[in-house]
């Protein structure tokens, strides 16, 4: 069996200290990371006002890989929703196409309204303890919204990581509701997506928190992708009726259904292969008995392969998005959205890099009701180098 380089579980933090250029790159690829205390690093940085009005942006001028496989038309960036955001990590939309947005490290709730593009703060969820890679992470709209007003986040406290629900009432985000609690919580590795699925049930992605023995423990929470009820309980059907869904998971940061109702999750590997995942029912994953592609033994052994892989330099992936047959994955390091055909069967055809240096880190891609790609960058969270403008949703036609 292939095995990956293993990690001590302790992570060791020196926040005095400056970025190192390991910790810059990767963001979340690494289990022992030193952060400084500047802007969207371990502190919260101070928020700015954000912009409310929507921008043109130019045609930008082609690059080699800013092309798609048949040679048609690139994806473009046709809008700035939204700048002068800090650290934006989730999005999800209301059904008259308005979106919230959190702030991993302020723990602010934005709400993004109309075709001006009004940007407003509706609330904080007080009890997120940002550190790290930690915060106020991924949120999901309740799919029966308007009716129970219902929206869902997942956040890092003091002690744990959890999922809590929140009715949005006249603009105003009311007091909320523990839904899950006691998901292991560390400096890095927390996990934090939420998606619901075309079952109806939440799907809750965790990270293992820098102790790779849990991701493959079925007693623990931690390095899984979980399925609830939105009350919190084991959604009918969950292998051997517990909350877990899948395991063996490093770090997933990125959840999409496809049109075919199958589940996929981006992936940060360690210091060989990043993963995109076709996530199956009670799959094992193999981290950290494997990174990336295995061999004939663990394959023997059950472990399932990812459908792609890529070098942490070229990706880091955070978000992932379904739209106009193709996954959509946001890269970190990598600086690009990676376009990924996906046929009927389920098979993957060559990943497509997209706006390859241009604005910077990507957090994350989110597929919004008129058909658009809404995607934020993640430049002021202490690992990047943020423009004046940062940090910003930009708006893509693919």
């Amino acid at each position: 069996m292939t095995r990956a380089r293993r990690r001590p579980a302790t992570v060791l933090v020196t926040a005095l200290l400056a970025l190192t250029a390991t910790a810059c790159g990767q963001d979340g690829n690494q289990t022992s990371v030193t952060l400084s205390p500047t802007p969207g690093g371990s502190e919260a940085p101070e928020p700015m006002a954000p912009s409310s009005a929507p921008v043109e942006e130019p045609p930008a001028s082609r690059l080699p890989d800013d092309r798609d496989q048949t040679g048609g038309d690139a994806p473009r960036v046709v809008e700035t929703v939204a700048r002068g955001l800090a650290a934006p990590w989730g999005v999800d939309f209301f059904p008259n196409g308005d979106a919230l947005v959190t702030e991993r490290d302020t723990a602010r709730v934005l709400r993004v309204t109309g075709e001006r593009r009004v940007v407003q703060e509706v609330g904080t969820l007080d009890a997120a303890a940002p550190e790290g890679e930690g915060g106020l992470l991924g949120l999901a709209v309740s799919p029966d919204y308007p009716e129970d007003r219902g929206v869902y986040f997942y956040l890092t406290t003091a002690g744990d990581n959890r999922v809590v629900r929140a009715e949005l009432e006249g603009g105003v985000l009311g007091t909320p509701e523990v839904v899950l609690d006691g998901i292991p919580q560390g400096f890095v590795h927390d996990g934090g997506r939420l998606a619901f699925g075309p079952d109806g049930y939440l799907y809750v992605s965790t990270g293992e928190t820098g102790d790779a023995s849990l991701a493959r423990d079925p007693a623990s929470l931690a390095g899984k992708i979980l399925r609830i009820t939105t009350e919190g309980r084991p959604a009918p059907g969950n292998p051997g009726g517990g909350l877990v869904w899948s395991l063996g998971h490093r770090n997933v940061q990125g959840l999409a259904f496809d049109d075919q109702d199958r589940l996929w999750a981006s992936e940060f590997g360690d210091d060989t292969a990043d993963e995109l995942n076709l996530v199956e029912r009670g799959g094992d994953y193999g981290w950290p008995d494997v990174e990336g592609t295995g061999d004939r033994a663990s394959r023997e052994a059950g472990l399932l392969d990812p459908a792609r892989t890529w070098s942490p330099a070229a990706a880091s992936p955070s978000g992932l998005a379904w739209a106009d047959g193709s996954l959509w994955m946001a890269a970190l390091r990598g600086e690009r959205l990676w376009q990924v055909p996906v046929d009927d069967e389920g098979t993957t055809g060559r990943p497509v890099p997209l706006l390859e240096g241009r604005y910077g880190r990507l957090r994350t891609v989110a597929a919004a009701p008129d058909g658009s790609l809404w995607v934020m960058t993640s430049n002021r969270d202490g690992r990047g180098d943020p423009a004046p403008d940062d940090d910003r949703i930009l708006r893509i036609e693919p």
